[in-house]
């Protein structure tokens, strides 16, 4: 252990001025993100009130949340049913239209990534704002207004109220929003493809673009694959904000109930810190292992 201990000492050393320029980043995420971390784990097994000194409970937040709390199953329900649905599907969308803007000649490019990414430059909530009155439940509402013009329905459909209309309108907005920093990883890897490579592909008998895609566009892209997975695995489990902004708190039936909006009922409304955080880390314990799973699909592999 000694020799070891010292070996490490010197490669330390050694590498002392790489050291250094990692120091600001270090410092703030053991301030920022170590330290709170540890501290929300700790207030997990506590009942803490903000006023009063927190007072340890054991596992009774965890019990309570699994086998009394009907509110916070729904939210794991409703998150799990839009992670499903707008993680992959924003996913393969994000690719897809990486891939098709890669082919376009580089003038018209950057238009177009500019257009695509725009919407995740803004907040959920601003976009919610936006799509609030493209689905307003009235007549004046855009989707209303050019359904009446068509002669497709005779009265306003009621897109922010209706249960099974909502969770709908959500998975439409959250796909809109999915074609931000994952996307832009994926035109990245598309353009640092090696074209020594492609034509090797085709001397060897790859005839066509599907064939190329697969044996040598996406092995060649894992790093950027495993980025977007990485993204689109955050970004579907932290829906919160914009479903606030488009149809309140809380919503109709608790369709938009997520995990992150219950973590905030609890946290920012009630002040029961020690539950919701209690809840945050069993979502953290849910995304990383999703992440995990990402890392085992598009990680490189040892030989």
């Amino acid at each position: 252990m000694k020799r070891k201990d010292r070996s490490l000492w010197k490669e330390i050393v050694r590498n002392k001025s790489s050291y250094f320029f990692l120091l600001p980043f270090m410092v703030v995420f053991i301030l920022f993100l170590i330290i709170p971390a540890c501290i929300a784990l700790f207030l997990s097994f506590t009942q803490y009130n903000i006023l009063e000194a927190p007072k340890l409970v054991g596992l009774r937040n965890y019990t309570q949340m699994f086998l009394y709390d009907e509110l916070f199953i729904t939210s794991l329900k409703n998150t799990f049913y839009l992670a499903l649905i707008t993680g992959p599907l924003g996913y393969l969308i994000a690719y897809f239209f990486a891939y098709l803007i890669s082919q376009i000649s580089d003038r018209y490019r950057n238009i177009l990534v500019t257009i695509f990414y725009i919407p995740s430059m803004t907040s959920g909530v601003a976009m919610a704002v936006v799509w609030k009155v493209f689905f307003a439940n009235d007549s004046f509402g855009y989707l209303n207004s050019i359904l009446f013009n068509l002669g497709i329905i005779t009265e306003p459909v009621q897109w922010l109220t209706e249960p099974d209309l909502i969770i709908m309108v959500v998975i439409i907005i959250s796909l809109w929003m999915s074609l931000g920093t994952g996307f832009l990883s994926f035109l990245a890897g598309f353009q640092n493809v090696n074209k020594e490579e492609l034509e090797a592909g085709r001397i060897d008998g790859i005839k066509s673009r599907l064939m190329e895609l697969w044996y040598i566009i996406i092995p060649s892209m894992k790093p950027q694959l495993l980025f977007g997975a990485i993204l689109a695995v955050v970004n579907s489990f932290r829906v919160g904000d914009m479903i606030t902004a488009l149809v309140g708190f809380p919503t109709p039936d608790d369709v938009g109930l997520t995990v992150v909006l219950h973590l905030r009922d609890f946290g920012m409304t009630r002040y029961e810190l020690g539950y919701a955080c209690a809840i945050s880390i069993v979502l953290f314990i849910i995304i990383f292992v999703v992440s995990r799973l990402c890392f085992r699909l598009f990680g490189e592999r040892e030989s």
